[in-house]
């Protein structure tokens, strides 16, 4: 996985007062949690653009002046109500030995022959909460829907693996195809065993999927 590189100032006075003197200050206050005790540090809010800003996953590595660098993964962020500023971020420590949870982004493969026909596509799930060492962390978690049709699901339990837990049940659907108004009966040979198969391409040739999350 992709790391984003956070060059950050160790904080000596976590209060009040100076937590609004580093925000005027364009910078943001951040924590990282997950070592002996936490570490408080802060750093230029343009910093986060490509970490935060981005429907893709990276982790980070957390550079402080006097040398000393952390791999983590981003916890946590508070933005302001009305300006949508960055107020705050929590990070976690990576260590190559212990798990972590991640949020990782769904990507969708092939063309949906449900789709095609006129169903219409729901993408329930963009993103999918998992637990993995850090070395295994996918960028993406890809779901192939070519023989997704109309009145099918794809669900978690056909997306498991060895290299990481996926922290939601196993019925939980990612994309389904629905009927529409305009679709019309799949004429494949295979109806009756691919019945409730559904799909679309994220990215690709087919239409753009409806987004329910």
């Amino acid at each position: 996985m992709k790391s984003i590189t956070i060059k950050g100032s160790q904080r000596e006075s976590v209060g009040k007062v100076s937590t609004k003197a580093l925000r005027n200050a364009g910078k943001v206050p951040c924590v990282l949690y997950g070592g002996e005790s936490p570490l408080h540090f802060s750093a230029e809010e343009i910093s986060f653009r490509d970490l935060v800003y981005t429907p893709n996953a990276h982790t980070a590595v957390i550079e402080l002046e006097n040398g000393q660098k952390f791999d983590a993964v981003l916890q946590d962020i508070q933005f302001h109500p009305v300006t949508d500023k960055i107020l705050h971020i929590d990070f976690y420590q990576l260590f190559n030995d212990k798990p972590v949870t991640m949020n990782i982004p769904v990507r969708l493969e092939g063309n949906s022959p449900g789709v095609r026909n006129g169903g219409r596509l729901l993408f329930r799930k963009r993103k999918l909460s998992i637990k993995a060492l850090p070395e295994l962390l996918p960028d993406f978690i890809t779901v192939d829907i070519s023989k997704l049709r109309i009145g099918g699901t794809i669900a978690v339990e056909t997306l498991l693996s060895d290299d990481f837990t996926i922290l939601h049940p196993d019925s939980t659907a990612v994309v389904q195809v629905k009927a529409s108004r305009t679709s019309v009966a799949d004429d494949s040979e295979d109806d009756e065993e691919e019945e409730g198969a559904e799909g679309a391409a994220e990215g690709g040739d087919a239409p753009e999927a409806e987004a329910t999350e």
